[in-house]
Parts: structure tokens; C-alpha cells; sequence
């Protein structure tokens, strides 16, 4: 039985339940990262004791996938778009925008699929956005490859976040700190590509950078839809 199946325990003195719990345990992680989450420290934040929490949660990976779920809450449109690349994108971003919030929600993406209520409905919005282009498997395809790209980007992004707040170095500072290593490495002359990239390329933000490999996805995805 799932913990979404479980029933809850009755009430006691100390207002319980897994709507406070799960609240108490997002704000730990907002505040220190998925380690900063125990049954002890959650249970400590609602003045509880932690046996109180085992009658609602059996083990942390329970209290996490608790977690995912309700964060993916907050990317579901409150409209579903008409046109399948507009809900992808609204989709994809709205996850990105969900990930920037509460930085510990990438390391729990992309394992086995979320089976909470608001997971399922995210899955379903992915999937219905495609139904009937294609067939079925070719739809689980193109949101199974929409949905990597998303993940993977959300994660490189997040990893930096959390190593300027663990250096307390920006991405600016980080850059002029380690300047002078890369200029002595380029002028080797062993790295061409490496060189023309750094000195011609352009410097984009990091919004615009997943909008921009969004797009080359979802073109890739189009053109998969429509072969003959």
C-alpha cells in the first residue's frame, strides 16, 4: 500500500497530518537541502514526537516522494494550451520555475515515476498534449526526450546555484578568480574549439540558454511527429 493509500492515524492532542508534515519537511529542504530533512528535525519543527510521524510516514523515501508531489503541484497550468509545443513549454518551464524555488527538487527527478495525485496529473498533461499525433509509443518517446532535457538542464542550473551559496562565490567572481588558469590553459594552443567558444562565443543567462535548447528539442520532437 502506497502512502498516498494509507489511511491517516486520529487525531491527538498535537494537531497532526501529512498536509503539516510535508509543509514542515519542504520548508527544511527550501531552507538547507534534502539533508537538512529528518523524521527527527520534522518532527521537531511541528513539536511533535518523532514515533508520532512513523503513523504517517513509513521511511524518508516516503516523506520525499511526499515532497516531489507537492511541489509538482505548483507546475500544473491552471489552463491546459491548445497547441502541443505551447503546453511542452509551459510544461518545461513552469518545472524549471518549480526547481529554482526549491533546489533539492532535481535530485529527486527523474527516477521511477511520481504516483502521487499531482505527479500523475503533470504525466497526463505531458502526454495528453501529444495524444493522437502520433502513436503511443512514439508520444512516450517524445515526452520521455522532452523530459530529459528538462531534468538535465534543471540540474546543471541548480548545481550552481547551491555552489555560489557554498562558496559564496557569484558566477562573475568565480570567473575572475579562476581567469588567469584558463587564459595560461588556451594559450597551450591544445584546446582550438575550446579557445574560439571562450574569446567569440556568446555569454547568455541561464533562462535564456533553456528556453533556446528547449526549442531545438521540440523542433527535434516536431520533426519526429510529422515523418511520414
Amino acid at each position: 500500500m502506497t502512502v498516498w493509500d494509507r489511511p491517516e492515524p486520529p487525531t491527538r492532542p498535537v494537531p497532526l497530518d501529512r498536509e503539516r508534515i510535508v509543509a514542515a519537511a519542504v520548508a527544511l529542504a527550501d531552507e538547507g537541502g534534502l539533508e537538512a530533512v529528518s523524521v527527527r528535525k520534522v518532527a521537531a519543527r511541528l513539536n511533535a514526537g518523532p514515533m508520532r510521524l512513523y503513523g504517517y510516514i513509513a521511511t524518508k523515501e516516503e516523506l520525499f516522494d511526499l515532497m516531489v508531489d507537492e511541489v509538482q503541484g505548483e507546475i500544473l497550468p491552471e489552463e491546459r494550451p491548445g497547441d502541443w509545443r505551447e503546453a511542452q513549454r509551459v510544461l518545461a518551464h513552469r518545472t524549471r520555475q518549480a526547481a529554482l524555488r526549491h533546489v533539492w527538487l532535481a535530485d529527486l527527478l527523474g527516477g521511477r515515476p511520481a504516483l502521487g495525485p499531482n505527479g500523475l496529473a503533470v504525466t497526463e498533461a505531458k502526454l495528453a498534449a501529444l495524444d493522437g499525433l502520433a502513436d503511443i509509443d512514439t508520444v512516450l518517446r517524445a515526452a520521455e526526450t522532452v523530459g530529459d532535457y528538462v531534468i538535465g538542464a534543471i540540474r546543471r542550473e541548480t548545481a550552481n546555484l547551491r555552489a555560489e551559496r557554498a562558496t559564496g562565490l557569484s558566477k562573475h567572481d568565480w570567473r575572475r578568480a579562476h581567469g588567469p588558469h584558463v587564459v595560461r590553459m588556451l594559450a597551450t594552443g591544445r584546446f582550438p574549439t575550446l579557445a574560439k567558444a571562450v574569446h567569440d562565443g556568446t555569454d547568455v543567462d541561464a533562462e535564456t540558454s533553456f528556453a533556446t535548447g528547449l526549442e531545438w528539442v521540440l523542433d527535434a520532437v516536431e520533426a519526429r511527429l510529422t515523418r511520414p
